[in-house]
């Protein structure tokens, strides 16, 4: 599958902003570099909508963009020259299969993202590891919900969870769960490409969503019914601005707000039924 490459140039304070923004638009993996973000989205995803999207954000917050066609066979090479190995805590490491093992972690994890998002290295997937650190899965059933890499999925096998259902609407995050879950050895995750709509008759004691703030606020009620009573729900995505409209909708949805954490302006709310 081709890709786009989309450099966004902006000042360092407009970073996080900007890039919640485009979060709503199809790319499926960011990387922040030290002048702006390069955001990539499949090339087939990118029309006329989207660049008028695009051509509306650069006019609102004054940044200049461009965009560079990767073809897919360049993609795992542009991955390994950029991709580096992270620890959070003694809890997880990830890293590629090209990186040394860390034995020192209790959880080794390997993660050969492709165009998939979820290498921990973005705020929000690396604030949902560390909540987890903090839970109970033994014996769980759990969600991961828009699974990217499927490397929450995984976390939560290593953790002692029995059953684990992962799901995104992108084929590829599909594709790449399936292929992480081999690479380290995973057997008890059922991997699924579809909506939350394929999976919403089934029920969980975790439900993990590291995805976007209106994939989150468009899912709460369903999210609230599929989850056991007294159940957990991490969601994550979305910045600090957000904090009393998350608030406010996860209530109103039912839930139980446990704590809020943030990293760097971006936060995860822990939640209960």
């Amino acid at each position: 599958m081709d890709y786009l490459q989309i450099t966004v140039n902006c000042p360092s304070e407009q970073k996080e902003i900007i890039l919640a923004f485009l979060a709503q638009l199809p790319f499926d993996t960011f990387e922040e570099q030290e002048n702006g973000i390069l955001a990539y989205m499949p090339e087939m995803h990118f029309g006329e909508s989207q660049e008028q999207d695009l051509i509306q954000l650069a006019t609102q917050f004054g940044f200049s963009w461009d965009k560079t066609p990767i073809p897919a066979q360049n993609w795992n090479k542009v991955w390994e020259a950029g991709f580096k190995a992270i620890q959070i805590n003694n809890f997880c490491a990830i890293r590629a299969n090209f990186h040394p093992a860390m034995p020192e972690v209790a959880h080794d994890l390997v993660i050969n993202p492709k165009m998939a998002f979820g290498t921990g290295h973005h705020e929000t997937t690396h604030l949902v590891i560390e909540e987890m650190e903090k839970g109970d899965y033994a014996g769980k059933s759990v969600l991961d919900y828009g699974c990217g890499t499927g490397v929450l999925a995984i976390l939560a096998a290593r953790c002692g969870a029995t059953r684990i259902d992962a799901i995104d609407y992108d084929v590829l995050s599909y594709e790449n769960t399936l292929e992480n879950l081999q690479t380290n050895q995973i057997s008890n995750v059922n991997s699924y490409h579809g909506t939350l709509e394929t999976l919403s008759t089934n029920k969980y004691d975790v439900i993990l969503a590291n995805i976007n703030r209106n994939v989150i606020l468009d899912s709460l009620e369903t999210l609230h019914v599929m989850l056991n009573p007294g159940g957990k729900l991490l969601i994550s995505g979305f910045l600090q601005e957000d904090e009393e409209k998350m608030k406010q909708a996860t209530q109103k949805a039912g839930f139980e707000i446990e704590k809020v954490n943030n990293r760097n302006n971006w936060l995860c709310i822990s939640l209960f039924r």
